[in-house]
């Protein structure tokens, strides 16, 4: 259960980002509220996860589901780079959250 908790996590840090994107373009109330929304859904369920798993692992996958989540969303929906550059170091961040999973 503490995985799902931690994939939640990180898929509301992606939400963070997304507010913090649309307060660079809106600058509403709105926007700052998706953002605070994300940040404290994000964090309150990594604490709950780190109850369970450890404390680096926790981290280093809750942030890279939110570096990549970021990144994928900003490609997809934000018109950024989709150089194969880009892509090789998004899969390698995948594949170091997959390994730490692995063994954790």
């Amino acid at each position: 259960m503490a995985w799902v908790t931690l994939l939640i996590a990180g898929l509301f840090e992606v939400v963070g980002v997304l507010g913090m994107n649309r307060i660079k373009r809106d600058n509403n109330a709105a926007a700052y509220m998706l953002f605070i929304a994300g940040i404290v859904i994000s964090f309150g369920c990594l604490s709950i996860a780190m109850r369970s798993l450890p404390m680096g692992t926790a981290y280093a996958i809750w942030t890279g589901i939110g570096t990549v989540g970021g990144a994928l969303v900003g490609m997809l929906f934000f018109g950024e780079s989709k150089e194969w550059r880009r892509m090789l170091f998004i899969a390698m961040v995948l594949a170091a959250a997959v390994g730490l999973k692995l063994i954790a």
